[in-house]
């Protein structure tokens, strides 16, 4: 699979670079993907984002460094802390002692190997999808703006849901919704319009567009669509790792860098009924 292959030239690269500074730009080129797309495939496919697996990795040699006789204030200089205060709050995070505690001798440390992502056919769940050639579409709704990183996507998409369903607004688009394609929508999207943020929008499949709301082109595409129901958000998060880590590298098809889209026919958060609808290309 080629597309493991970039993967691992991008693994690669941030391992060379765990004692300097990581360019994530390069290591979504070597993945021959958007830092956009790179992201999310990523935290996907390895169940942790991008973020995480390189502080799990350079904490994982600093313990190997402190252990060796290194002074603490240089192993957190070499894995880029300026402040020991920072470099010992990361550094407990991982293994659940400091940093100091970590050079006396019979001490546990915990270790993070170095990723290869390879193919692993599992089969244990029957998918089923479908695959569907749909038509540019407008949806009108509300945007978040997002810095371009996973970690700050993930805390604050739901956090952006509980406020626009606070607020009300959400009710307002329901009159509003195009009766041929019902549901509740997000998506993840970055237009050329915002070069240095991502945009996560919360709206409905609509022409219309009400005072105080916007509109989005949602480009022609091919989609395959799954169809899951659970508790949220962990229901729809575990579909999407099962698409990515058994479904894609097995189907034929490439992800497409185009918008995802998630749509949802019951929103109950206790039991939510949704559909994960992921571009898709011919290899």
């Amino acid at each position: 699979m080629e597309w493991l292959d970039h993967f691992n030239s991008s693994i690669a690269y941030v391992e060379e670079n765990l004692t300097g500074e990581i360019d994530l730009d390069r290591a979504a080129q070597l993945a021959q993907c958007s830092s956009y797309h790179y992201q999310r495939m990523f935290s996907y496919i390895a169940g942790v984002t991008l973020g995480e697996y390189i502080r799990r990795r350079r904490m994982s040699l600093a313990g190997v460094d402190l252990q060796r006789g290194e002074k603490v204030i240089d192993v957190a200089v070499k894995y880029g802390y300026d402040s020991p205060t920072s470099f010992n709050r990361v550094f407990k995070g991982v293994h659940g002692i400091t940093p100091k505690e970590a050079k006396q001798s019979g001490v546990k440390l915990t270790s993070y190997p170095m990723l290869t992502f390879q193919l692993t056919v599992k089969g244990v769940h029957a998918m089923e999808y479908q695959l569907i050639d749909k038509e540019a579409f407008h949806v009108t709704g509300l945007g978040l703006k997002i810095e371009q990183d996973m970690e700050v996507a993930q805390k604050r998409i739901p956090e952006f849901w509980n406020e626009v369903s606070a607020s009300g607004e959400l009710q307002k688009l329901i009159p509003v919704m195009d009766q041929n394609n019902p549901g509740v929508l997000g998506i993840s999207l970055m237009t050329s319009e915002i070069q240095d943020a991502w945009e996560y929008v919360i709206g409905v499949a609509s022409e219309d567009v009400p005072e105080g709301f916007a509109q989005y082109e949602i480009p022609a595409a091919k989609w395959a669509i799954f169809s899951g129901t659970g508790p949220m958000p962990g229901a729809i998060q575990e579909l999407q790792q099962q698409v990515f880590q058994e479904w894609l590298p097995t189907s034929g098809f490439e992800y497409d860098e185009l918008p995802d889209i998630e749509l949802y026919l019951d929103a109950n958060p206790e039991n939510a009924q949704f559909q994960v609808w992921l571009p898709v290309r011919a290899k």
